[in-house]
């Protein structure tokens, strides 16, 4: 069994912290879950261009308010508490946080831990260059 408290993990080397974001993971793959989990806060004002080429994620508004948009259709959704996502098809997309937004997400294949996006909004699988 796996216990871990944010309030404790977010004072260690599981908090990311990055231009318009930072994020606490909570499960990463040396956990051998098959995914991980984290607790990702979107800065208000935020627009972030991503691209998660190499992973599948889910994502559910705890707080905050914002928005994606698909960047193959143009079209946006509004996010609020109760809201979820997810980028089936590798969805290239900007997330725009009109508030703070505090949001769930799990990522497969799960992230070793100190991933912040590429150029291309993307994290690079484990052994890729970054």
């Amino acid at each position: 069994m796996i216990v871990r408290d944010f309030n404790e993990s977010k004072h260690t080397r599981r908090r990311v912290v990055s231009e318009g974001w930072e994020s606490v993971r909570l499960l990463l793959k040396d956990d051998d879950m098959g995914f991980s989990f984290h607790i990702t806060t979107i800065y208000e004002g935020a627009e972030l261009h991503l691209h998660y080429k190499n992973h599948f994620e889910s994502v559910y508004c705890v707080s905050g308010e914002g928005s994606i948009e698909d960047c193959a259709t143009g079209e946006v959704h509004e996010i609020k508490p109760g809201v979820m996502y997810a980028l089936d098809k590798h969805d290239k997309h900007i997330l725009r946080g009109k508030t703070e937004m505090v949001m769930a997400c799990c990522f497969n294949p799960p992230v070793t831990g100190r991933e912040v996006h590429q150029a291309d909004g993307s994290y690079a699988l484990e052994g890729e260059a970054i």
